[in-house]
């Protein structure tokens, strides 16, 4: 039975990744009117809570460290969430479903430690639809892109105040950033100049080989510096070597948009996710949710982890099991690989080889990427004073 159940989860999961990621294009279909799972000032509001944090070292000693939510931060975050819905529609409603919930308590509510984490409602493609037999039409994707990209120009235009903002999306997601990055935000100059960096996790961002632009994005590059803004950190995570078929890190793989450019010139971005060198192994400051994930999606991650999720009495945690982790091209994938520290157990691919560790892009580094945030955050200010805290 749990073969059985593997086998279907990684067949629904491969088809929305084949979809989902090449979802985003530069036209929408009329947008309903927002709906945000996240906001400032929100009841409820999932990005923002308790940070209490089990901190568990690799001989089983614990403590507890408590971070706070910002009170006054001078930059927003848009976030902008991946393939959760298990509605049995093609696209979701608007209904909050408890995996919208929880996949912003995951991925998104750390960053209230840097910013107003602003996540709009969006009536994305299902997990139900993409699984199917049938093609999806693409009104379907453009509803679904119609929906943030209405979602974003609502936010400027009532909320940003002259603000920078950081862009944070995975897998769906990062499809819909990467879009609304490429067709919107780098043709307005007043929106370009407000981006101090875009986290596109699990997505296949592309670059000309050699070069920091040129595939995705033609003037947004990737990161080099700790303290350069205006730039994207892009990557995704496996546990071993790629196999030949894996869905991330290849640019001529199935989820690459290569547009009119031969995939042979381009490659798929891995920036670090934090200060340790590129090709330099580096421990990871892994942080999850204690709570485990509901659904569809917390099968995949039993799998991961070979067995029930991680706990802890406080709402986060960093588990026991530390890991390094190091940007890498291997059987021609451009990956961040992931390595156990002190016995840690070996971290499955879920729900297939070809997917690596795709369920925890956003968590196996997220206390880097929130310190990466603030430092980029502290640099942006620095140069372009003004923007108004809220």
């Amino acid at each position: 039975m749990r073969a059985k159940t593997a086998t279907s989860l990684g067949a629904a999961l491969i088809v929305a990744a084949l979809t989902c990621l090449l979802c985003a294009g530069g036209a929408s279909a009329k947008a309903d009117k927002t709906k945000w799972l996240c906001k400032p000032g929100a009841t409820p509001n999932p990005c923002v809570g308790s940070l209490e944090t089990t901190v568990t070292s690799s001989d089983g000693a614990t403590r507890i460290e408590t971070a706070k939510n910002a009170k006054k931060p001078k930059i927003d975050c848009f976030y902008v969430y991946p393939t959760v819905s298990e509605q049995p529609t093609i696209n979701a409603n608007k209904d909050i479903d408890p995996a919208q919930t929880a996949i912003a308590e995951y991925q998104a509510a750390r960053f209230s430690e840097d910013c107003n984490v602003y996540a709009p409602v969006y009536r994305q493609l299902t997990l139900s639809a993409i699984s199917g037999t049938e093609p999806v039409d693409e009104s379907a994707r453009e509803l679904a892109y119609g929906d943030v990209l209405s979602a974003w120009r609502e936010y400027l235009r009532k909320y940003n105040d002259g603000r920078g903002v950081v862009l944070i999306g995975h897998s769906q997601g990062t499809g819909m950033l990467t879009a609304l990055l490429r067709e919107e935000i780098e043709k307005k100059r007043a929106q370009s100049k407000k981006l101090v960096a875009a986290l596109l996790l699990g997505g296949n961002v592309t670059v000309e080989k050699g070069e920091r632009t040129g595939g995705s994005f033609r003037r947004t590059p990737t990161c080099k510096r700790e303290d350069e803004t205006g730039c994207v950190i892009a990557f995704s995570t496996f546990g071993e070597t790629p196999p030949a078929d894996a869905i991330f890190g290849t640019s001529t793989g199935v989820l690459v948009d290569t547009g009119n450019k031969d995939p042979e010139d381009l490659k798929v971005v891995c920036t670090k996710p934090s200060a340790y060198g590129v090709g330099a192994d580096g421990e990871l400051d892994t942080l999850v949710r204690s709570d485990p994930f509901p659904g569809t999606i917390g099968l995949g991650l039993q799998i991961l982890y070979g067995g029930p999720q991680p706990t802890a009495a406080t709402p986060w945690l960093v588990p026991k099991d530390h890991y390094s982790g190091r940007c890498v091209r291997q059987n021609k994938a451009n990956v961040l690989l992931i390595s156990p520290l002190d016995g840690a157990r070996q971290l499955n691919a879920s729900p297939t080889p070809g997917w690596g560790l795709h369920l925890v892009d956003a968590n196996i580094a997220l206390g880097q990427l929130v310190e990466n945030v603030a430092d980029r955050a502290r640099a942006f200010v620095s140069r372009a004073p003004g923007p108004k805290a809220n």
